[in-house]
């Protein structure tokens, strides 16, 4: 059944990106069109995405989270816009009115696209790998994830990098010449699962772009990297 104009339904994989951004920042404002974009308070985590939908107009919502759960209300939502206000939110007989934010409310990304200064640190990280990483930080309750090139390989480890006796978990993930160490915050690696190309810019900023999901984050880095 084709969608009368102002209205339309998200997919699930939209529902799957828009939850992982709710965890970067609670709001968001939606342009028209078809990309998703977002960016952490802190500013230091900013995700895009394009999405099979088309958005018909731009509208912020606050709390994307109290969002996505009243579209859960509902079996197969439709989403009309035709008021300026607010999105009605309908299946069958039952009807749902959310109201928009005022964008001077969110914390929004910049209009410029973002690029990397430099290309410093390339490598594939697979979902299994991912998993593990951030499994591994949780049972250990380890704080950092660091990108070492050392000894010709390059390796991903979860660590306390203030303790010396840390324990720690690492996976090899590629081959280098050269010597850095390239530190996150475990809590910033707010991405979906799945497989990335990892770019690390020595410039304290990185790229990691999904395969599967057309979906990248620009993560900073700690100011304690290095690179030799």
């Amino acid at each position: 059944m084709k969608l009368k104009p102002n209205t339309m339904k998200l997919s699930d994989k939209t529902l799957t990106l828009l939850k992982n951004f709710s965890s970067i920042n609670q709001s968001i404002l939606f342009k028209k069109g078809n990309s998703l974009r977002t960016i952490s308070v802190m500013k230091n985590i900013l995700a895009e995405a394009t999405i099979e939908e088309e958005l018909p107009k731009d509208f912020g919502i606050y709390d994307l989270n109290q969002f996505l759960n009243n579209l859960n209300l509902h079996q197969n939502a439709e989403l009309d816009f035709v008021n300026d206000n607010y999105v009605v939110i309908k299946e069958g007989r039952s009807r749902s009115k959310y109201f928009f934010a005022d964008p001077n409310v969110i914390v929004i990304p910049p209009d410029k696209s973002i690029s990397l200064p430099s290309e410093d640190v390339c490598f594939v990280l697979d979902t299994k790998e991912l998993d593990k990483l951030l499994k591994a930080a949780a049972v250990l309750q380890l704080p950092d994830l660091s990108v070492v090139g050392e000894a010709g390989a390059v390796k991903l480890v979860v660590r306390d990098k203030k303790n010396d006796t840390s324990n720690d978990f690492s996976i090899v993930v590629g081959e280098t010449d050269d010597a850095f160490t390239f530190n996150f915050k475990v809590e910033n690696i707010k991405i979906i699962p799945g497989n990335y190309e990892v770019v690390i810019s020595q410039k304290l900023l990185s790229r990691f772009k999904n395969t599967g999901f057309d979906v990248s984050y620009w993560i900073a880095l700690e100011p304690d990297s290095t690179f030799e």
